[in-house]
């Protein structure tokens, strides 16, 4: 099957050549009535399947009547998709999910994308698009899904995104060149599931109003079957079925996730040149999984409030100015599996107790003025490091000077004692005959004194 890869040029027909194949395909095909056929034109082919599905080029596109998908997907053995798209998107108003991920193409985003006001997905990850978003794009109020990540894209980020697009559950900005703020406006995103702005130039602080994402207020619990995914390939394709993709850092590396809406709730703020405080509504958004705010400038401490997100996995707050004591909330999260508090101006004692002591000295590293067990390092009140030669503590002087005067009065003490009585019983003979007579009497006395009692008990019983 051939890959369309011709160029697109300023002539409105030349930049129209790929919708207008396209629909000339679509006609071929009514004459057909093979369940699989191929239809060629120049450089492009394009093939329909048994389901109903066209697929042109490493083009995707369902639906005869209108295109429900388009797919442009990178081949190990072919060259990628280059050159700039054509802005001549009107003709495919009926499109409903655009994927064009993982290619070179470059330029500005085409103003006329925004006449695809039925598109539920947007992925442009991965290419060369530069300048602004096209203000058109808030036509476009079905997106479930708008990934840009890894372009040239710059400006500030839209307001209108959070005005407009009130449907996205997975916005990734990721990788860019965006700058300015973090728009308020992206608190109207109510069932975001997935907010990736990280690695851009993005400044000032972070939103107090994060406690809007009423999806990610909500935990729920994983099943087998969401955790299943799919994907659409020229060999296997289900009509109407879109298996939505997202590149996300997870544990300190990039990991492809399919149909993540289903699977995480994850908001990724990370290598901005944000500051401010960790807003505590954070800790209204019980079902998030993964929290990512490293190298940023923030300072303050961390909110107590954290310590409630029980379903959260990832949390990393390394690399800023955060200051204070641990929150000793954290320890209650069980399912925390990876924390990273590294190089802050962190104090005070690691909090030892459930999750938190699982974690080694690497997680809390960077911080001078902390200690605990996790790294090695005793807090004020523990036991004493040791004391600088030629220094005197008077406190330990008087101790020894009274434990010896201690040990001195009861050695003195016990031969005073022993000696007093039993010398001179041992070494004068009057002493030691009248201690024996009183010895014998004494025993004497005693056994008197038992059988009187024993011959009243006798007679007790007796009588």
């Amino acid at each position: 099957m051939g890959w369309y890869n011709g160029p697109c040029g300023s002539h409105h027909a030349q930049q129209c050549k790929f919708p207008d194949l396209v629909k000339k395909a679509r006609k071929e095909f009514v004459k057909t009535t093979e369940s699989n056929s191929f239809v060629t034109f120049g450089n492009m082919s394009v093939r329909f399947s048994k389901h109903q599905t066209v697929i042109v080029s490493n083009v995707v596109s369902s639906n005869l009547a209108s295109f429900y998908e388009i797919k442009l997907q990178k081949r190990k053995t072919e060259s990628l998709i280059r050159h700039r798209l054509p802005n001549c998107w009107e003709h495919l108003n009926t499109l409903e999910f655009l994927d064009l991920s993982n290619n070179k193409l470059s330029g500005k985003i085409p103003q006329s994308m925004g006449t695809l006001v039925n598109l539920e997905a947007l992925v442009l990850r991965h290419n060369n698009f530069i300048g602004d978003l096209p203000f058109t794009l808030k036509n476009c109020t079905r997106l479930d899904i708008l990934d840009l990540s890894e372009n040239l894209l710059s400006g500030p980020i839209p307001s209108w995104i959070g005005q407009s697009l009130q449907q996205l559950q997975i916005l990734s900005l990721s990788v860019n060149h965006f700058n300015g703020s973090v728009p308020v406006h992206l608190c109207y995103l109510r069932q975001i599931h997935i907010l990736d702005l990280s690695r851009n130039n993005l400044s000032k602080g972070i939103p107090t109003c994060l406690r809007n994402y009423t999806a990610m207020m909500e935990s729920r619990v994983i099943t087998s079957q969401i955790v299943m995914g799919r994907r659409i390939s020229s060999t296997s394709i289900s009509p109407l079925i879109y298996d939505s993709n997202v590149l996300l850092m997870w544990k300190g590396q990039d990991h492809m996730y399919w149909n993540p809406e289903n699977l995480l709730k994850s908001i990724d703020l990370s290598s901005n040149d944000l500051t401010g405080e960790v807003p505590k509504e954070l800790g209204y958004l019980l079902g998030l999984v993964s929290l990512n705010l490293s190298r940023n400038n923030l300072h303050g401490q961390i909110p107590s409030e954290i310590g409630n997100l029980n379903s959260l996995e990832f949390l990393d707050l390394s690399r800023n100015h955060i200051s204070g004591k641990i929150p000793s909330t954290l320890s209650k999260i069980d399912r925390l599996a990876v924390l990273d508090l590294s190089n802050n101006d962190l104090n005070g004692r690691i909090p030892w107790g459930r999750q938190l002591q699982t974690f080694d000295g690497s997680s809390f590293e960077g911080n001078t003025n902390l200690c605990g067990q996790q790294l090695n390092k005793s807090c004020p009140g523990d036991k004493p490091i040791g004391t600088p030669e030629g220094e005197a503590v008077d406190g330990e002087d008087e101790d020894s000077i009274f434990y010896g005067a201690l040990y001195m009065s009861l050695g003195l003490g016990f031969f005073t004692g022993f000696w007093g009585l039993l010398g001179p019983i041992l070494l004068w003979k009057p002493w030691r005959i009248a201690y024996q007579r009183f010895l014998i009497r004494l025993t004497d006395y005693i056994l008197l004194m038992v059988e009187v009692n024993m011959a009243k008990c006798h007679m007790w019983f007796k009588g």
